[in-house]
């Protein structure tokens, strides 16, 4: 099992550059210009400082972001799991709608009048519907 080592990155106070630290080794501390280099910064500080390969181990890079910048980021993934959520129930309820208004006869032209899509696409949306229900 390899060695795994945190790796804890933050922005300095000028922002431009990432200061990289890595506590379990004494005196690791480094710096990158971009966040997407920090893990390479790391492992090579990393493998000067123990005099190992820098393939020998894992790195775990932890990015410290302020409090603030932290909770956009998690309600913006929240958001964007509503927002998958939305989509899905959305696409179930087309789908439902246009097998409802197929099986009442209405021609796939004004399906997709009504649905706002292509007769094309209002026929897709009914065959997936048809599927499901014998599936």
């Amino acid at each position: 099992m390899m060695r795994t080592y945190r790796v804890e990155v933050e922005r300095g106070r000028t922002g431009r550059w990432w200061l990289i630290d890595v506590p379990e080794v004494p005196a690791a501390h480094s710096q990158a210009r971009r966040l997407d280099q920090a893990e390479d910064v790391a492992r090579d500080l990393i493998a000067l400082m123990t005099d190992t390969d820098p393939d020998s181990f894992e790195v775990d890079i932890r990015v410290q972001l302020p409090d603030q910048v932290r909770a956009d980021l998690q309600r913006a993934e929240e958001l964007r799991q509503e927002a998958a959520r939305s989509q899905h129930e959305a696409a179930v309820l087309a789908r439902s709608a246009a097998r409802r208004l197929h099986d009442e006869g209405l021609p796939l032209r004004d399906i997709g009048k009504l649905l706002q899509v292509s007769h094309q696409r209002a026929h897709q949306l009914v065959d997936e519907a048809g599927e499901r229900l014998a599936g």
